[in-house]
């Protein structure tokens, strides 16, 4: 059996965690970083911060927050650092930096040391470490019709609960987002910045978010990129996540009816997808060039939702129709995920059941909001994301729930994200300026894809000055849209903030995606 995709794109970090340290008297206020070059590019400096498991215990152990650092370019011209984080929950901002999957500009790299940490429970990190036999055990999410399919879950769930938190140790309940910030806090102090100067991209704007919440006074700019609302409920957050994916579903299929590039132009595309979803459901469908490798439902629209990210339009056209015929798939944005021999995997949607309790009466309350998600999206049925990830945290603790932002009294803070997100709906991110109120300005991407920089001077710019000097764009800016074969091909110049194969993908596991 394979795990159904959970969430979209950390990768599958195998490693056995590190040992956590001894009990201490008291976490250090501002502890010193010692940065060494890295092995991976010696040009990029790496680093630990000590920090409590639990900062309501700071006596009660510590662990190590993994960093890197690219110094600024021009040190006569730089202002300080800037630190990042390239979403997930599982997002490695240590790789973030190594690869430079973000992409700044020299406005950016030349000013600032860009400084990414990977959060507790993550990568470097400590990372919450599981049995890969049990990952794979998961059922799918839109097998569920018994109650006895929804007492096999919640007991799935928690034989594998226990088994991460058992190879993880105390670390595993102290996870969430409520905690990161307050390592966040002590990374600004020990890189020496009075305040902090912040780029976050989708998971990681909810980090930002809780900063400026907690820690006003301590902003000095905040741009999030593609933005989290913490503030919805079960099925407020499933409603807007099916209606987002379907949304993106649509502009494909409006994209390849005016583009004569696309391998579907001139066909009816939601009929091909509609006889590849009954294939699936049938047990049919397999995945180009791979007969033994079958795909089922969820599969099918996991590999849509990913391809949105981009957008991947062409390349999505090109494999729903070898799909249909059975023809090896070329490009290299589908190629399955090699196998592992490992034991273990990591897995970081712990993070997001610790920051979101979402709960589900039972099946019966599980259809309903199926049925829900299927009228709102009656192509891609559900969000092949925020559906399983629901599931996986039926029966979790959450330390840190939702509630509306009350940020008051920090620098106004900035916040983008495209019309078209396929992953972080627009809706969310005028909400969360909403609920920020006059310490928010929103800039709207009016194109397609996940996290609008580098989608084109307006939005670059828009951010690079707001970095810089904190100057602010006009209010209600909207930014033209790139075109998606232009914005694919410049994803494909600087790596994508969330690297590795796209969900829906043979192979795939809770911990080989990440939104």
């Amino acid at each position: 059996m394979r795990r159904p995709v959970l969430i979209l794109a950390f990768s599958l970090a195998l490693a056995v965690p590190p040992a956590l340290t001894a009990p201490a008297a008291a976490a250090p206020a501002a502890p010193a970083i010692t940065w060494t070059p890295c092995a991976e590019d010696t040009a990029v400096e790496c680093g630990t911060l000590t920090v409590p498991i639990d900062w309501n215990n700071p006596g009660g152990g510590t662990f190590e927050l993994a960093l890197a650092r690219r110094k600024a370019s021009d040190p006569a011209a730089r202002t300080g650092s800037l630190v990042i984080n390239p979403g997930g929950p599982g997002g490695s901002g240590v790789d973030a930096v190594l690869n430079d999957w973000l992409g700044f500009t020299p406005e950016i790299t030349s000013r600032f040391d860009v400084v990414g940490f990977d959060p507790r429970g993550v990568g470097r990190s400590h990372p919450i470490t599981c049995s890969l036999e049990l990952a794979v055990q998961a059922p799918d999410p839109l097998s569920l019709k018994t109650r006895a399919d929804w007492d096999a879950m919640l007991a799935h769930n928690q034989r594998y609960r226990e088994d991460c938190r058992r190879r993880t140790g105390p670390l595993f309940d102290h996870v969430h987002t409520g905690n990161v910030i307050r390592d966040l806090d002590a990374l600004r102090a020990a890189l020496g910045e009075e305040k902090l100067t912040y780029y976050g991209i989708s998971y990681g704007t909810l980090i930002g978010q809780l900063y400026a919440e907690r820690y006003p006074g301590r902003v000095r700019a905040l741009a999030l990129d593609s933005n989290m609302d913490h503030s919805l409920g079960t099925q407020a957050f499933l409603d807007t996540e099916a209606w987002t994916a379907q949304d993106s579903f649509n502009e494909f299929v409006a994209w390849c009816e005016r583009t004569e590039a696309c391998a579907l132009h001139g066909r009816d595309v939601r009929a091909v997808w509609h006889e590849l979803l009954a294939r699936a459901e049938r047990g049919e469908l397999t995945f180009p060039g791979q007969p033994d490798v079958k795909l089922n439902k969820l599969d099918l629209v996991g590999v849509a939702f990913g391809a949105f990210y981009g957008p991947a339009y062409l390349e999505l056209a090109e494999l729903l129709v070898a799909m249909e015929n059975g023809t090896p798939v070329t490009s290299p944005l589908f190629a399955p995920p090699a196998r592992t021999a490992e034991q273990t995997i990591n897995d970081a949607s712990f993070v997001f059941c610790q920051d979101y309790a979402l709960p589900v009466r039972d099946h019966r309350d599980w259809a309903r909001l199926l049925r829900r998600s299927a009228a709102i999206a009656p192509d891609m049925l559900v969000s092949s994301a925020a559906h399983p990830l629901t599931l996986i945290c039926q029966g979790s603790a959450t330390p840190n729930p939702q509630h509306r932002l009350k940020v008051d009294g920090s620098p106004t803070l900035l916040l983008g994200n495209a019309l078209h997100d396929p992953a972080t709906p627009y809706p969310w991110a005028v909400s969360t300026a909403l609920q920020i109120g006059r310490e928010a300005r929103l800039v709207t991407y009016e194109g397609w894809g996940h996290g609008i920089y580098g989608r084109g001077d307006c939005p670059t710019a828009a951010i690079d000055r707001y970095l810089v000097s904190r100057a602010l764009p006009a209010k209600g800016l909207r930014c033209p849209a790139v075109p998606p074969a232009e914005a694919a091909t410049a994803a494909k110049r600087a790596p994508r903030p969330y690297p590795g194969p796209l969900p829906g993908l043979p192979g795939w596991t809770a911990a080989t995606a990440s939104r």
